[in-house]
């Protein structure tokens, strides 16, 4: 696994970037979600509790898909707190990754979905800079993510 190269400058902007998501990490987070679920149902597939949830308002109102957001937005916020440091960053990332590979067995293509999702969302609420700042980060996720899928043979 390659160590992250984020300067001092990108750590910072990076963080201030989700900082302002974060600090409406469930709310965000299931807005996140829902799109996710109404733009490509397929991904509900996975989740059984959301699997007859048609309406975005329904999903909105979920307690399951509050959970799943508010944790997404948790685990995010953690490698945040570590794009200076390799090791702890991947500390995060490896046991998630590999839950969602071999036991979850989630499609990889899901989470430059989501990815995708929360750049737009960023873009839409606070602007394209605070996307810009962001972007690198959910390349590195999803680079790590595809390299751990690979090892759990994928």
């Amino acid at each position: 696994s390659s160590t992250m190269s984020f300067s001092e400058a990108e750590v910072q902007s990076a963080r201030g970037a989700w900082e302002k998501m974060f600090a409406d990490a469930e709310d965000n987070g299931t807005a996140v979600l829902v799109r996710m679920f109404t733009e490509h149902p397929d991904t509900k597939s996975y989740f059984t509790h959301f699997k007859g949830m048609d309406s975005a308002e329904e999903m909105k109102q979920s307690d399951q898909v509050r959970g799943h957001g508010k944790r997404v937005f948790t685990a995010i916020n953690d490698m945040v707190q570590h794009l200076d440091n390799t090791e702890a960053f991947l500390g995060i990332l490896n046991p998630l990754g590999q839950k969602h590979a071999t036991q979850l067995k989630i499609d990889p293509k899901n989470f430059r979905i989501i990815c995708d999702i929360i750049l737009q969302v960023m873009e839409e609420k606070f602007g394209g800079d605070c996307k810009a700042s962001f972007q690198k980060v959910t390349d590195e996720i999803c680079t790590h993510l595809t390299s751990i899928y690979k090892e759990a043979g994928w």
